[in-house]
């Protein structure tokens, strides 16, 4: 009986000494950031505004060519989904845009959510963007 139960205390420590398959809700805010980072510097580069834009479901990158934004193709700035269980809590979508001198027209607060974690990522700030949590 006291096997069993030790094989029991060990079985449930080993689980949850387990690490999260999605990764840490930091490290996915952390890379939110560095992709924003690298929008901002593509404005910059390229000379024309670059914005980001933030769905509970995920985020991509435009770029304004011709008077109309344009989803940037290129890998680093693609569209992608949030992992699985992580949500972005805003209302439908917002946007914020670095014209060619790499300032934002605005600070957006991205609060990001799985299960009881918190991250929050400020994004426009002095940095394009920065992970607190």
């Amino acid at each position: 009986m006291v096997v069993i139960a030790v094989i029991g205390l060990a079985a449930a420590a080993a689980v949850l000494a387990m690490p999260d398959p999605r990764g840490r809700l930091v490290d996915e805010g952390a890379r939110f950031a560095t992709r924003v980072r690298a929008a901002r510097d593509a404005a910059v580069i390229g000379g024309r505004p670059v914005s980001v834009w933030v769905t509970p479901g995920g985020y991509g990158f435009d770029e304004r060519r011709g008077g109309q934004w344009i989803a940037l193709a290129d890998k680093p700035l693609r569209v992608a989904q949030w992992s699985e269980g992580t949500q972005a809590v805003l209302g439908d979508r917002a946007r914020v845009t670095f014209d060619s001198t790499g300032m934002a027209d605005r600070v957006l607060i991205v609060p990001l959510r799985r299960e009881r974690t918190r991250v929050t990522v400020t994004v426009g700030d002095d940095k394009g963007a920065r992970v607190d949590g």
